[in-house]
């Protein structure tokens, strides 16, 4: 004859939880926590196993490989970009991190990566992105650069 006492199914030569209940009401505190991280845990390996489909974006070309024109870029990069975005890498600075830019379907803003697109976005800003006065002679060095990322 069972008998439920708190959470515990006692029978004849057995006292435990009981482990034939559908719902948590029943469970004790600390069972409870362990029911709530499993869950959670099923959901880090789901969202793991979604990531590990994503193909990883290609690497940026080597400082060492650049063209005169690209390292001519880089040092404009440096002198006008580098405040606000991380070159190698998607984390946002104060502006998204710009690795693979030219290699994407779009930008961070949704349009497509052309030349046209960047040059407009730098010159005359776009969304928080002021616009940048940079000197007509360093434009083209600097998109041959954000092609290299």
């Amino acid at each position: 004859m069972a008998r439920l006492v708190t959470g515990m199914r006692l029978t004849a030569g057995h006292a435990g939880p009981d482990r034939g209940l559908e719902s948590g009401k029943m469970l004790s505190p600390s069972h409870q926590k362990i029911r709530r991280t499993g869950w959670a845990a099923l959901a880090v390996l789901c969202a793991i196993a979604v990531l590990a489909g994503c193909k990883p974006l290609p690497p940026s070309k080597p400082a060492s490989e650049f063209t005169p024109e690209e390292a001519h870029g880089a040092r404009v990069f440096q002198a006008y970009c580098a405040e606000c975005h991380y070159p190698t890498t998607t984390q946002g600075k104060k502006g998204p991190g710009l690795q693979a830019l030219t290699k994407l379907k779009s930008m961070p803003s949704g349009a497509p990566p052309s030349d046209e697109r960047i040059t407009q976005t730098i010159l005359h800003g776009h969304g928080m992105m002021q616009a940048v006065p940079l000197p007509v002679e360093d434009l083209q060095p600097l998109l041959a650069y954000l092609h290299t990322l």
